[in-house]
């Protein structure tokens, strides 16, 4: 039988995150073998994951990160199910790890099957399920690029956008960050009118053709008035066409275009827990 020294437990915690006494456990089992140990914690958390298959893992952290160049982007949400979890400093960290890493890849099961730490991320997320007892998992993955990649993380990590721009001119950092925190408090659809889904389109004239018809408008006005509702809508709900929320004067293209003239918005992205 091995001898198990407090130095031992407290490597393994560093390596894997899991409690004191759930290391000293496992190194006790595997007889001092840190890989069979890390294996027997990894179990652990197949199981409780497993356990935990059907709970909702809606709390956790948004993260968006950019390439050290700005012409990339990526923001996920790692979830977990509690906010007293998502707003744990090493939970926090961990996303924004596995953000960094999220760069380096262009779909979210490449980056699930990529190498974090000698384990795959997939791996990584199971054995942290075992290790805080909750069902952790990435939820969004969103890639973005442009000739400037901007973002924005609000407070307490519950939002996280991109913003591409066409150019990188003098401005561009704190325009891309302007319009990125606009896009975390607006919530818009698309980008432009040509993103909304006709069926949404259509779904929005006959609910206005509807309101019309109780207003007591005749059948023959319906479609021009309702076509000045879509363009209502679409002011509403896509970022270019907003009302810019920092000096509503003017929308998000007509400030974009006050930092350079040539400037426009090119795309963003957007995740939001809950």
């Amino acid at each position: 039988m091995a001898t198990i020294t407090a130095a031992d437990v407290n490597k393994l915690r560093t390596l894997t995150g899991a409690g004191m006494m759930d290391c000293k456990k496992a190194l006790v089992e595997a007889d001092g073998d840190f890989e069979l140990a890390i294996e027997n914690l990894r179990k652990k958390g197949q199981k409780v994951a497993a356990n935990r298959s059907d709970r909702e893992s809606t709390e956790g952290a948004a993260i968006a990160v950019v390439n050290a160049d700005k012409t990339q982007g990526v923001v996920i949400t790692l979830n977990c199910e509690t906010d007293f979890v998502g707003k744990n400093e090493g939970f926090v960290k961990l996303a924004t790890d596995l953000a960094n890493l999220a760069l380096n890849y262009n779909s979210k099961d490449e980056f699930l099957a990529a190498d974090f730490n000698g384990i795959t991320v997939s791996e990584k997320l199971i054995e942290q399920t075992g290790v805080i007892g909750e069902k952790i998992e990435i939820g969004t993955f969103e890639k973005l690029e442009g000739a400037f990649v901007g973002s924005y993380i609000h407070a307490g990590n519950k939002i996280a956008t991109l913003v591409a721009l066409s150019a990188n001119v003098n401005g561009a950092e704190e325009a891309a960050r302007n319009v990125a925190m606009q896009a975390a408090a607006m919530n818009p659809i698309a980008l432009n009118e040509e993103g909304v889904d006709s069926a949404i389109i259509e779904k929005e004239i006959e609910i206005a053709k509807d309101q019309l018809r109780q207003e007591g408008k005749p059948e023959a006005m319906l479609d021009n008035i309702a076509k000045g509702k879509i363009q209502r809508f679409y002011k509403d709900n896509t970022l270019v066409n907003q009302d810019y929320i920092k000096d509503g004067q003017m929308n998000v293209a007509g400030y974009v275009k006050s930092v350079d003239a040539n400037l426009t918005v090119t795309g963003f992205k957007r995740a939001a827990l809950g």
